[in-house]
């Protein structure tokens, strides 16, 4: 961490000299050879700060050079920003001078105002020059002191340090598949308690220690199909510590759906009104994931609202304490004790996860020391997990011994489960593992979206400089990466071609672990910090800034006084109101306000912190946007959403840096600026929801159609539409056809990713001949960054209640729109067309899964000849009665002569294939003679799951078909269709299921 903190002062102190130069400005006399030297000394020391920190680790004398070496690092960047601070003054005078000529250029009426060439003194030179004297002299003792080390030189580092976290492990085994844990028995159990009806609220308790996959035992019971119509609504609710009671009952509340809280409601007794008001009458499935509270006057109110569930409602607790079970109410005989992998079952599971693809011979040539490690595990699954992943890159005989070997299993550590994370995370860089020790500061359980964090790791200076043109970004996301690879993270979403990682978790174990590393560093600090705070200031809280430059505060009123004026990355949330002392923290680069009221003067506050790279202000009620935005010319990502301004400033022009702007759910917003043009960077630009209130008044669709042609010069975009979804992706949002937008809007806009989500409205006069006319200048064939592709045809009410005639307009339409192959995923929605497009049918397509719903289509001919379709879901496509076997890319029987001959491999690589709520009445089947004569053809080799329901006249299933696929078929689900249900559901042992299932006995029918 302490390399890529010296490479940001040694780039900060060039550029303020350049700056010096440029404005003609000497804030400090003579500084700028101190700085050189300063700079000088810094990149020397920077050429042994690799064997420094390898050093650290052992060393408690190295360990203490570097955390005063860090220190130093950032006193000499907050007189960098100190300067600058100051240099800013002079460079808004220049500006202002040059006011006519710019306001000309820019296209907008920006004057700077004059509260910018007002800011108030940091500090006057005098106060700089002292402080670069104090620096230099520790930087001097410091300096001399490396000799004493004797440090070595580290060679430059080469790409492929930083490329190990490519190699993502492709063997790695979910908990729920480890049935050593006698995880069946046990969930059996449990569904059979959940499915009995009738009795009051019943309590069901998985205890166990940390690791043991009690939450994957869960999870396995509440997904189980046989629960399915068991019970009126299912709701997770993650508890962890503290055991918030009205949190707790808030999100049991927005889980069922039915009630609303009004936003920022402290009042307890209201949020369980509501609670009671949710749950009662309906048969609930209540899961209260990891419940560590012992204090039955906090889960007393809950219970009692509970208890208004109807009859047969249950509750699934899982717990590390088992007087949590007791108390909570929970009987003997319905507590559940995960059991521990036996050694055998370990060293099975080490072997998947750490030698994948390896052949016999070779696995047996680790077994002997693989065992002993296994041992080691003491039949935890999450520490298996774990040191797999760790010895996963240790190929040698002699790397496992030394694992097996290691100290570590000898120390003496807080937690049970610590010595084998202890041995993942010496393994990590230094720079990583501060990364890691960071996110001990957000609480447990806490969903970390990745963005927020990567951008917070750039903020306190783990990431090195902002200067290298989205490196940055990049850096952060291989450290991320790195972290997931080692199972220090789990992930939450993994989405888009490159398998970015959107969100994810830390296992509360892992989380323990972060913590117990925090807290071990900080025990001295805190002891000196007592010693000099202010004595309003919480010692922890100083700790934490002074190591992290962070500090989050989520309710009272934060005291903002010079104890926490170093602070980097501050978030604010849903506090008693506006905290005073803001304008001291100007060393601040992220910066979230939210659920917070603010009124103009306070957002005039925030706009004197110019160094804020990431400012968030969702939902402040904010009426205005002060000119003085344009202060905060650093700034990459502004967050605006939720909030009540009509209004974009234009000085706001000015932010050329700005490469995310997130302007959702504001209702007043008139109209999209023209200055917007300006922001060249601007990549992610979030309106869903905004210019609503205004377009239901006249006028409205210019203002749409305005909004659209400002979007479409906006050529760098990547992302237009909404943030992420409930999918953990980005979505880009187009309305088209009637009423809408034109096709030409999308047609520059080809550095769109991600998710194309098109929406086109037919109207019941707009004709479809002018869609099919103007649908080509979308131009999708040239997006090639779009991964999931959603085209919803918007058909009216009038219209959806009466059979379409089939218009060649309809199939012109859809062609006109095709994609590029790279698209992975296409659904279509709406469409009225009889055929679907032959774009969607090319075997040159790259095409993983599609889905088509509502659609008019008659016949799915030749999907099976696609390469990679991997899932095909069909819904209410009730116009299609017969499906013939050109779905499979074969011929009809009926042919006068068979292609099959030409056909080698028929979907082959579909794992799923569903029909829900279709008219389909007869699925054609191969003969028993071409069943014979075609064994050269493999049909659906890799189909595990196939999935009918409601589909009330189909009558009887390809069996010829399906036992081509029997060696993969794992799960065959059928519900809802009756002639199905009385062929295939009524008996296992009919005539029919042994047909299917006579060659895989590990087929499962699900009723």
């Amino acid at each position: 961490m302490a390399s890529a903190l010296l490479q940001v002062v040694v780039e900060r102190v060039a550029a303020l000299i350049e700056d010096q130069i440029r404005y003609q400005i000497n804030l400090v006399r003579g500084a700028e050879k101190e700085l050189l030297d300063l700079s000088d000394k810094l990149k020397k020391i920077k050429r042994v700060l690799a064997d420094a920190e390898n050093r650290g680790a052992k060393d408690h004398s190295v360990k203490c050079w570097l955390k005063k070496l860090e220190a130093t690092a950032y006193d000499m960047d907050d007189i960098l920003d100190e300067w600058n601070y100051t240099l800013f003054k002079h460079k808004m005078k220049e500006e202002a001078s040059v006011e006519s000529e710019f306001k000309q250029k820019a296209g907008c009426s920006f004057i700077p105002s004059p509260s910018c060439l007002r800011f108030k003194k940091v500090s006057d030179r005098r106060d700089i020059s002292k402080k670069i004297e104090r620096v230099k002299a520790t930087l001097d003792d410091i300096f001399k002191e490396k000799d004493t080390f004797k440090f070595v030189i580290s060679l430059p580092e080469t790409a492929a340090t930083h490329d190990s976290w490519k190699v993502q492990s492709t063997s790695s085994i979910e908990l729920e598949n480890v049935h050593g844990l006698d995880i069946d028995r046990n969930k059996n159990n449990i569904v059979a308690s959940l499915m009995i009806d009738g009795g009051d609220m019943q309590i069901i308790s998985v205890v166990g220690m940390g690791g043991l996959g009690k939450t994957t035992l869960a999870q396995l019971v509440y997904n189980d199909t046989r629960l399915e119509g068991c019970f009126d609504t299912k709701i997770w609710i993650c508890v962890s510590d503290p055991f918030d009671v009205a949190k707790v009952a808030t999100d049991i509340v927005d889980a069922v759906g039915t009630e609303t809280i009004p936003p920022n409601t402290n009042q307890l007794e209201l949020v369980l009104l509501k609670l009671k008001a949710s749950v009662s009458g309906k048969k609930f499935l209540l899961v209260l994931d990891d419940v560590w509270t012992e204090d039955y006057n906090k889960w007393e109110p809950l219970k009692m609202n509970l208890t208004y569930g109807a009859s047969g409602s249950k509750i699934l607790v899982t717990t590390r304490n088992e007087r949590v079970a007791k108390m909570m109410g929970t009987l003997d005989d319905e507590v559940y004790h995960p059991e521990h992998l036996s050694d055998a079952e370990c060293w099975s599971l080490l072997r998947q996860i750490s030698l994948p693809g390896r052949r016999e011979f070779e696995c047996r040539a680790f077994e002997d020391v693989g065992m002993k490690i296994a041992v080691k595990c003491r039949g935890l699954p999450l520490a298996v997990t774990v040191l797999g992943k760790l010895l996963q890159f240790k190929y040698s005989l002699m790397e496992w011994e030394n694992v097996e070997n290691s100290q570590i299993w000898q120390s003496e550590v807080e937690v049970e489960l610590f010595p084998h994370l202890v041995l993942s995370y010496n393994e990590l860089s230094p720079a990583l593992k501060r990364c890691f020790s960071y996110c001990s500061i957000y609480p447990k359980d806490y969903r970390y979206r990745v963005d927020h964090l990567i951008e917070q790791w750039m903020a306190v200076g783990y990431l090195g400089s902002v200067r290298d043109n989205g490196g940055v970004e990049l850096k952060g996301q291989k450290y991320l990466n790195n972290l997931v690879m080692r199972s220090l993270f789990k992930e939450y979403k993994l989405k888009g071609r490159g398998k970015r990682i959107h969100a994810c978790k830390m296992h509360d174990i892992i989380h323990d672990f972060a913590t117990f590393l925090r807290k071990n560093e900080e025990r001295e600090e805190v002891a000196e910090v007592r010693n000099r705070n202010c004595g309003v200031c919480d010692p922890h809280s100083i700790s934490q800034v002074e190591k992290y430059r962070s500090l989050f505060w989520d309710k009272g009123s934060p005291h903002l006084c010079d104890c926490v004026a170093s602070v980097r990355v501050l978030r604010l949330r849903c506090l008693d109101g506006f905290p005073l002392g803001m304008e001291k923290l100007i060393h601040l680069r992220w910066l979230e306000v939210s659920g917070i009221n603010l009124i103009e003067d306070d957002l005039k506050i925030i706009c004197r912190l110019f160094f804020l790279q990431s400012l968030l202000l969702p939902e402040c009620s904010l009426l205005k946007i002060p000119e003085e935005i344009g202060d905060l010319v650093q700034i990459r990502n502004l967050d605006l959403s939720c909030n009540d301004f009509i209004d974009l400033p234009g000085s706001m022009c000015r932010l050329v840096e700005m490469e995310m702007l997130n302007i959702e759910n504001c209702e007043n917003l008139e109209t999209l600026p023209e200055w917007i043009l300006q922001l060249e960077n601007l990549q992610h630009l979030f309106v869903e929801g905004s210019f609503e209130r205004r377009e239901s008044v006249e006028g409205g669709f210019e203002r749409r159609e305005s909004v659209h042609q400002v979007v479409s010069q906006l050529t760098s975009l990547r992302t237009f539409g909404r943030w992420f979804t409930v999918h953990g992706r980005r979505e880009n949002v187009f309305e088209v056809g009637n009423d809408r937008a034109k096709f030409e809007v999308m047609k520059n806009l080809n550095r769109l990713t991600g998710h194309l989500n098109l929406r086109i409205s037919t109207g019941i006069s707009c004709g479809m001949e002018e869609l099919a006319r103007t649908a080509g200048e979308a131009e999708l064939k040239k997006k090639i960054h779009i991964e999931h592709l959603s085209i919803i045809f918007d058909i009216p009410g009038p219209m959806m209640s009466r059979d379409l005639p089939e218009s060649p307009y309809w199939r012109e339409t859809i062609e006109a729109l095709e994609p590029n192959q790279m698209l992975e995923f296409i659904e279509i929605q709406g469409y009225q067309g009889f055929a679907l497009p032959r774009w969607m049918t090319s075997p040159l397509s790259l095409i993983k899964e599609i889905e088509l719903s509502f659609c008019g289509v008659l016949s799915l001919n030749l999907l099976g000849k696609l390469p990679l379709l991997e899932g095909l879901t069909l819904v209410f496509l009730d116009k299609m009665k017969f499906l013939g076997r050109e779905f499979l890319g074969m011929e009809s029987s009926s042919s006068s002569s068979s292609s099959s001959n030409h056909v080698n491999v028929v979907f082959p690589k579909l794992k799923l294939l569903a029909f829900w709520k279709c008219g389909l009445e007869e699925w054609e089947d191969i003969t028993e003679d071409e069943e014979e004569e075609s064994a050269n053809i493999s049909i659906m080799p890799c189909l595990t799951e196939l999935t009918i329901k409601w589909c009330e006249s189909l009558k009887k299933l390809p069996h010829g078909i399906l036992r081509k696929a029997s060696s993969s078929l794992r799960i065959l689900a059928i519900s809802g269709s009756t002639e199905l249900v009385k062929t295939y559901g009524e008996d296992e042992e009919g005539a029919a299921w042994r047909s299917i299932s006579q060659h895989n006995p590990q087929l499962v029918l699900r009723r």
